[in-house]
């Protein structure tokens, strides 16, 4: 359904129409994106609450800047919507997120308005740095460089990266930090509760806007007054706050806190900062979810809620007829506290997706054996590895993609001094409308390649529960269960815990001609699969891997002493991962066999449900089919019985 943009909207195509406003019409230009965002994300899905609770900042950031040539990067991407729409792309956000459409972040490739592609977060300030320089480099001198990042993703060590190194190179950049203190749930530590000191500040707020103000006129008084007002501001700032400015100590000029929702004052603020060399940093105060009650009400719920009705706010779900599996997200959540009811050396951690990754039940359950770090994975690791060396299990959840931010602390602080930390990676394989940026596709390949570790996948949810108990056994050392995002197959999952011989997987059928390998969920594709070549005269064995690493080679001599066809079937990158591994066994020990693998090819997926990424990729149930029947004898019953 194509949705009608209000009356000014729908003459905006590009950044250069709406300059075409007077400052007076940017209220209403910014209602009428509200609105529209509302109205398309309504009945198509998708991140909500970020990007409303930006409308009024990406109003004023394209009235006052010069863009594309002024360079405006976003951080993480949720709150791009607006973006999007005001650059050239309003008639096609329809299709954000949906299967052949525009993605629902930032993109090189989509835009030139979208000048870094992004996803996970806390990027921005050092790729604005990198531009700020490239562009001194070049001599274009009067190019802004602007970085919207959130007060969550600040937390990430790569911010701090960012803004040490820009506070030495005085590149034209401008960090403007939108805080709402939310990322998916509400932000954690130290850092929430200096940015709360500044903005609850009442002395403080009272001299911003002289300070401010000012400021701007600097380049009238020359370097010398510059230099002496530069310090007095300081002194102000450390003063009213009573300690001193973190951003002003990384030799940023600090300005705000302002009202992130007032468009008119933030296009001028915007415009007065683009008058001011060197690194600066607008602090804006938002609300996520700023115009739909119930969003700004339960920010978390509105992240992305699919589809709703815009009118009553009720979330639309369909109602099964009989009982559903669950998530796997669940699955993990409710036996982590059976777990660790059973067992007090147990604690959880996530990187800032307790609700995510359901450690929130948890957290609710066990307040003190639970902990949200901040979106920080490197410090997620290493935290969990401290916690190890003492004797405790933590179970460490972060998404497959993120874990590919820790990589050298599994290396370096888990797996070298072999301690039992438990990596559960949620989001493992294709997840869906997040695209290339969220996929899980890599983690086979990189985590089977490091000495010490067990990386497993279970094919159902009793499997995840069972390899969860066997992770938190005496002396296992670092242990990884990855699993996808979405549900399971039984609705009858809470089954009684069963330790797992490590490195063992299991026969599901015997079979002819065809051995059908496979890791992890996707086996209930190859069991569908099976089925129905069944109904056709085609028998392909099956067997369940379930550990990644150690391989079960006493299986493989079997499969391999027995059929000469093998498919193997996987959700990660076909480089280097469960099918690169069978080969190596059957090169290793002189087998000779026909090997053919599905998985995910040698390049980036982009966005769409799960089922028509299966399909692209060709390890779904109807590819399985299809490539069995190439290279499978077709029999009869009667065949068969002889």
């Amino acid at each position: 359904m194509q949705v009608k943009a209000g009356p000014l909207l729908s003459k905006i195509n590009y950044p250069a129409d709406l300059k075409q406003y007077n400052e007076s019409d940017l209220e209403q230009i910014s209602q009428e994106l509200r609105q529209y965002i509302i109205d398309v994300v309504s009945v198509n899905g998708g991140h909500f609450g970020a990007s409303l609770g930006v409308v009024e900042l990406t109003v004023a950031l394209h009235y006052a800047l010069n863009t594309p040539y002024d360079k405006l990067v976003w951080d993480v991407g949720h709150q791009a919507y607006g973006h999007k729409i005001l650059t050239g792309r309003r008639d096609l956000f329809h299709t954000n997120r949906v299967y052949g459409g525009i993605s629902g972040f930032p993109k090189i490739s989509e835009s030139e308005y979208d000048t870094f592609g992004v996803g996970h977060s806390s990027t921005s300030i050092s790729a604005a740095l990198g531009m700020a320089v490239a562009s001194q480099l070049k001599g274009e001198t009067n190019r802004q460089h602007v970085a919207v990042i959130g007060d969550g993703a600040m937390t990430a060590g790569l911010a701090f990266e960012g803004l040490n190194h820009a506070g030495i190179e005085n590149s034209n950049v401008l960090v403007i930090l939108n805080d709402n203190c939310m990322s998916i749930d509400p932000n954690v530590g130290a850092l929430k509760e200096y940015l709360t000191s500044i903005t609850i500040s009442k002395s403080y707020n009272r001299f911003r806007d002289d300070i401010s103000h000012v400021l701007t006129g600097l380049s009238k008084l020359g370097p010398n007054a510059h230099k002496y007002v530069k310090k007095i501001e300081k002194s102000i700032k450390g003063t009213l706050l009573k300690q001193s400015n973190l951003f002003e100590a990384l030799n940023f000029r600090y300005f705000g806190p302002v009202d992130g929702h007032d468009v008119k004052r933030l296009a001028q603020v915007i415009k007065d900062l683009s008058a001011i060399p060197g690194p600066k940093l607008l602090h804006c105060v938002t609300v996520k979810g700023k115009g739909f009650a119930l969003a700004e009400k339960d920010q978390t719920k509105w992240h992305a809620p699919g589809l709703f009705d815009k009118i009553t706010g009720e979330i639309k779900k369909s109602t099964p007829d009989k009982p559903q599996p669950p998530k796997y997200q669940d699955v993990f959540g409710h036996t982590m506290v059976e777990l660790a009811e059973a067992n007090d050396k147990i604690v959880g951690i996530t990187p800032a997706m307790p609700s995510g990754s359901s450690l929130n039940i948890m957290m609710k359950a066990m307040p003190k054996r639970a902990f949200d770090v901040g979106i920080a994975e490197q410090h997620a690791v290493t935290f969990s590895a401290g916690l190890a060396a003492q004797g405790l299990v933590p179970f460490c959840n972060i998404y497959s993609s993120f874990m590919q931010r820790a990589y050298d602390q599994v290396i370096h602080d888990v797996a070298i001094q072999k301690l039992n930390v438990v990596f559960c990676l949620d989001r493992a394989g294709l997840a869906g409308a997040d695209g290339a940026t969220h996929h899980g596709a890599y983690d086979i390949a990189y985590m089977r390649c490091i000495p010490n570790l067990v990386v497993s996948s279970p094919m159902n949810e009793e499997e995840l529960r069972n390899l969860m108990f066997t992770a938190q056994q005496d002396n296992i050392g670092p242990f990884v269960i990855r699993y996808p995002r979405g549900n399971g197959v039984m609705p009858d999952w809470k089954r009684p815990f069963k330790a797992l011989e490590i490195g063992k997987g299991r026969k599901i059928c015997d079979g002819e001609d065809v051995a059908l390998l496979t890791i992890g969920h996707v086996g209930n594709f190859a069991v569908e699969a099976r089925a129905e070549l069944n109904t056709e005269g085609f028998y392909p064995a099956h067997y369940d891997l379930r550990f990644v690493k150690p391989l079960d080679e006493q299986m493989l001599h079997e499969v391999f002493a027995k059929y000469k066809h093998v498919i193997t079937v996987e959700d990660g990158s076909l480089q280097g991962g469960v099918g690169s591994a069978v080969l190596e066994f059957m090169a290793d020990h002189g087998y000779q066999a026909n090997v053919i693998r599905l998985g995910i090819p040698d390049q980036f997926i982009e966005h769409g449900e799960q089922p028509e990424l299966w399909a692209e990729c060709g390890y779904d149930k109807n590819s399985i089919i299809e490539t069995v029947r190439k290279i499978a004898i077709k029999r009869t019953t009667d065949s068969m019985a002889g």
